[in-house]
């Protein structure tokens, strides 16, 4: 059947957004530039070079050539103080923030412990989130984006309640969004460390794999043809729960010990280290497995391999990923001689190929991904309702 031509405003809207994608990819462009790029006609692209610069979204900032002058050697780019945002990832026992523009620069960071019962802890969030934007010279913070252990729920997107995460959790997004009246996302860890890998990490070369989360608790961010998938009640990727021979009993509804997590959880894995003479008092799984990498301790690496190729060969016979990234604080600390090791056992156990790779971004990796959403919203917000 013949498709409706867009309308005006519609292919307004769709021009600029063309246009401000251009400037933010390829940074300043002149008038001839946006012309060449975007195969749009003079006029058109006179026409959105004033509306963009009308609304404050695009400004002059220099000129093309050491000697031309005049309008068609005006440079224009993205006003990048039009909005500032903030990424937070927040852990059981601490909060790192980083503050920065629409484009990403990162004006201020900082990072603090967080105690003391429910109020006193979301008073201290709130309180470093506001220090560390008054030292990037923020007034007002448009969008912030926040990486949490937990179950989102897709329906809220709001932290399911659960026992075994701090109160104050699930009470600082609703705290944040009343301090500073700014748009506020909440999103699993593993989800965001996925996007933060796939946007410029491990997964860059990928649409479809999974992150394996491995810390404290076990997890995985499933990515399907670009898109992160969170299931029907936001639990998709929790492996933890998987039901693996060799624990000696079964998951519950309520409890997560007997499954997969019993196997490659943080505890599990330095009773592992202990068992191979590895522990020594105040180290901790990423410390053992760290450790073990760089004194070649073979016989523990191959041992968390056989553990860690249980699930990821489980994630290949249902999804056939392609590939999986280790991430997390453990999956991190083993690198390439952990990942290569699991790669070995999930070829023997399955026919499906499945590349198993360490995280490229090291402890970075949630809290680059709480920016990235953040980013992402603030600019569909701002960019994607032109001409509308």
């Amino acid at each position: 059947m013949p498709v409706s031509p867009a309308s005006p405003s519609t292919a307004r809207a769709i021009n600029d957004r063309l246009a401000l994608g251009l400037l933010q990819s390829e940074g300043p462009l002149t008038a001839t530039q946006l012309k060449q790029l975007t195969g749009l006609s003079r006029p058109s692209v006179a026409d959105l070079v004033e509306r963009l610069q009308g609304c404050g979204l695009i400004a002059v900032v220099g000129e093309a050539g050491a000697s031309r002058r005049g309008p068609n050697a005006r440079l224009y780019g993205i006003v990048a103080d039009r909005a500032h945002l903030a990424a937070l990832d927040v852990r059981t026992e601490s909060v790192s923030v980083v503050v920065t523009d629409l484009l990403g620069a990162v004006l201020a960071e900082a990072s603090a412990a967080i105690g003391g019962d429910t109020d006193a802890a979301v008073e201290g969030a709130l309180a470093l989130v506001e220090r560390t934007a008054k030292e990037g010279g923020v007034e007002r913070l448009h969008t912030l984006g926040i990486g949490a252990p937990g179950l989102i729920d897709p329906a809220t997107g709001e932290l399911h309640d659960t026992t075994s995460l701090p109160a104050w959790h699930r009470r600082l997004a609703g705290a944040l969004q009343e301090r500073f009246g700014a748009h506020v996302l909440v999103e699993n860890e593993s989800n965001l460390a996925a996007r933060a890998e796939q946007r410029d990490g491990a997964a860059r070369d990928r649409d479809t794999f999974v992150l394996l989360w491995l810390g404290d608790g076990v997890g995985a961010a499933v990515v399907l043809d670009g898109v992160v998938r969170r299931g029907a009640s936001g639990g998709a990727g929790e492996i933890g729960f998987l039901p693996v021979p060799g624990t000696g009993h079964l998951p519950s509804a309520t409890g997560c010990e007997g499954g997969f997590h019993s196997l490659a959880c943080a505890d599990a894995l330095r009773e592992l280290g202990a068992e191979h003479g590895l522990l020594k008092p105040d180290m901790t799984a990423a410390d053992v497995v760290r450790y073990a990498v760089e004194a070649d301790e073979g016989a523990f690496l191959d041992a968390a391999a056989d553990r860690i190729a249980i699930g990821v060969a489980a994630m290949a016979a249902l999804l056939d990923p392609g590939c999986v990234v280790l991430g997390g604080e453990t999956g991190r600390a083993g690198g390439a001689a952990l990942a290569d090791r699991v790669t070995a056992r999930v070829g023997a156990m399955s026919p499906l190929r499945t590349e198993v790779r360490a995280s490229a971004l090291g402890g970075s990796a949630v809290l680059r991904g709480a920016l990235f959403a953040a980013l992402d919203a603030a600019q569909d917000e701002l960019f994607g309702g032109r001409g509308r």
